[in-house]
């Protein structure tokens, strides 16, 4: 187990793509994945939606492969493939047998290079993607969070639903997906990484020759976040729980603040010993669930609370939640903190063990700062940050502008938007 970075090697071929490695000689597997700097952010509006889609199309089909044939290959060797897509993101990953890396990087190459768009096959997994956004939208829990990105980030890529709306993704042409995929799918946005029994040199000669027809443009065509903050309700009587999201202005990746936020929301509602969870759940009773999150992104943030919790005591869960939180910029304390630091050092080495994790960690690291960020390192910023630095910047978030609600639910209890703004003025 290597926490100072010495397991990893990096190299950029000449197309421009990024090849990392970690190597676990202890295990016999590997993940081996592509993550292309392009997400939900990067989308025309007209398209919202496309890069979600555009990850369920690549297993779909290629020029040599049919998406019954790629499953089949896939399964015949015991292996395992996944895809996802987030804002600024989309990941394409297998777990195989070390023995069977070639294969999996042979069958990355081919979707992300070689995919066909099948007509046919594009109507079906239209018709999947529908019925994946119309599931999403029967659970409240993350149907609030949609909301609460639109209310921070109007009109822009970040405030767009990361599965697209129902009538975009039924229309969008075949063209568009395939032109979306020209545009933002260049090797110099692209990271190949390995964690688990893997040789670089090896992992190295399989890109050069399978990753020969990638664009080498990197189009940077992304406005600066803009948050802007207000309030969001639909009403849902019907539902049992108002579900319920605050949140506030947050910083990104590269802020020299970074770790103190990750602090400051753990030790905020991160765990069974945070304030919101003793004080609201513990102490009180008046929820199930309660927690508080720090979402970076390349050049803003969020910072926010969750809570779900049944119509009558949402009304007196409310002004405890918000005075747990402006308590944060007034005192914290160093045991509090020295937990919060246990909690994500755990975190942080637990994630050691699984080739997923590994691969994952090192992929973001490479696109969000440039170069493969270590562990050890990580820990050791996490140790600096005092309970002085997180007061401040607890401060400072909360009368950074104007707060965002999202609430869903039967809301009729919920505190008003402008009182909740009056607290945190």
């Amino acid at each position: 187990m290597s926490l100072d970075g010495s397991s990893i090697r990096i190299t950029t071929l000449p197309n421009g793509m990024r090849v990392a490695t970690d190597s676990m000689a202890h295990v016999e597997t590997v993940t081996v994945g592509v993550w292309v700097h392009a997400g939900t952010r990067h989308e025309p509006a007209e398209i919202n939606g496309v890069s979600h889609l555009l990850e369920h199309m690549a297993f779909k089909g290629t020029e040599r492969r049919t998406a019954q044939g790629l499953a089949e290959e896939v399964e015949a060797v015991g292996g395992y493939m996944n895809a996802y897509t987030s804002r600024e993101q989309t990941v394409y990953y297998l777990k195989l047998m070390a023995d069977d890396l070639e294969l999996g990087v042979d069958v990355l190459a081919d979707i992300l290079q070689h995919s066909v768009f099948d007509p046919d096959e594009l109507e079906r997994e239209r018709s999947v993607v529908v019925q994946e956004i119309l599931s999403a939208d029967d659970m409240p829990e993350d149907v609030v969070f949609d909301h609460f990105q639109i209310a921070a980030y109007p009109d822009q890529g970040l405030g767009r639903p990361i599965l697209g709306p129902v009538d975009i993704v039924r229309g969008m042409p075949r063209q568009a997906i395939a032109g979306y995929m020209r545009r933002q799918y260049a090797a110099g946005r692209m990271v190949l990484a390995a964690a688990g029994k893997v040789d670089h040199d090896r992992l190295v000669d399989l890109a050069t020759r399978f990753f020969d027809a990638l664009p080498a443009t990197e189009p940077r065509d992304i406005d600066p976040a803009a948050y802007v903050g207000g309030d969001l309700r639909r009403r849902k009587d019907h539902l049992g729980q108002v579900h319920l999201t605050l949140g506030f202005p947050g910083i990104g990746y590269a802020h020299e603040d970074y770790h103190a936020s990750q602090l400051l929301a753990t030790l905020l509602g991160g765990g069974m010993s945070s304030r919101l969870f003793q004080e609201v759940r513990e102490k009180r009773g008046l929820c199930y669930n309660v927690y508080s999150f720090a979402s970076p992104f390349e050049d803003h943030g969020l910072f926010g609370i969750y809570v779900a919790a049944a119509e009558d005591e949402i009304a007196e869960a409310m002004p405890v939640i918000v005075d747990e939180t402006l308590g944060v910029a007034d005192r914290v304390g160093e045991e509090e903190l020295r937990r919060s630091f246990a909690q994500l050092k755990a975190g942080l080495l637990m994630g050691l063990e699984s080739t997923t994790a590994r691969a994952e960690r090192l992929a973001q690291s490479l696109i969000i700062h440039g170069r493969a960020q270590s562990v050890a390192e990580t820990v050791a910023e996490l140790q600096m940050v005092t309970p002085d630095q997180v007061s401040r910047l607890a401060a400072r978030l909360l009368g950074g502008g104007a707060p965002t609600l999202a609430a869903l639910g039967p809301i009729a209890r919920v505190q008003s938007y402008d009182d909740l703004r009056r607290r945190f003025g």
